[in-house]
């Protein structure tokens, strides 16, 4: 997989197609607007190539918005080349293990694009059961049970 690290503009940088997790201006917002002013970003955002140029925000919503309130016009990024499958695992994998506040409604969204894209990859055969073993895979992925799952992805039907 090749891998560059560099800073892009903020201008270049787009959301994730239909991305589950809201960017709030929050407390926690402005907590990490300071981090980000006072020692820059941490860790940088994950980014794919755009089609129709620019790039896509795999992982990082937080920490672009943050050196956008920061009055920075730059942010520091992986660019990695992947499939759709490949970003949404990585965009849900990231924000389920790292935001500390998520809205149940969020986590329901991103737990079933992980559903969808598991059974995507392992849709061989039987459907029954490569909707059982998808459940199980994002079951041990997120800690969860398979009944905790099944409940999260009944909320995405309310």
């Amino acid at each position: 997989m090749k891998e560059e690290v560099v800073y892009l503009n903020l201008s270049d940088l787009h959301p994730f197609k239909d991305h589950p997790f809201g960017v709030r201006d929050d407390a926690e917002m402005q907590g990490l607007v300071e981090s980000v002013r006072s020692g820059g970003v941490n860790q940088p955002g994950l980014v794919r190539h755009r089609e129709g140029g620019g790039y896509e925000i795999i992982a990082g919503h937080r920490r672009q918005r943050a050196n956008e309130l920061a009055g920075f016009g730059n942010m520091l990024c992986i660019i990695r080349e992947m499939t759709d499958d490949q970003a949404v695992l990585a965009m849900t994998d990231d924000n389920l293990r790292h935001r500390e506040k998520i809205l149940p409604g969020e986590k329901a969204a991103a737990l079933q694009q992980q559903y969808e894209v598991i059974k995507h990859q392992g849709a061989r055969g039987d459907d029954d059961e490569a909707g059982k073993l998808s459940l199980q895979s994002v079951g041990q992925t997120n800690g969860m049970s398979v009944k905790t799952v099944q409940q999260y992805l009944r909320l995405n039907d309310l």
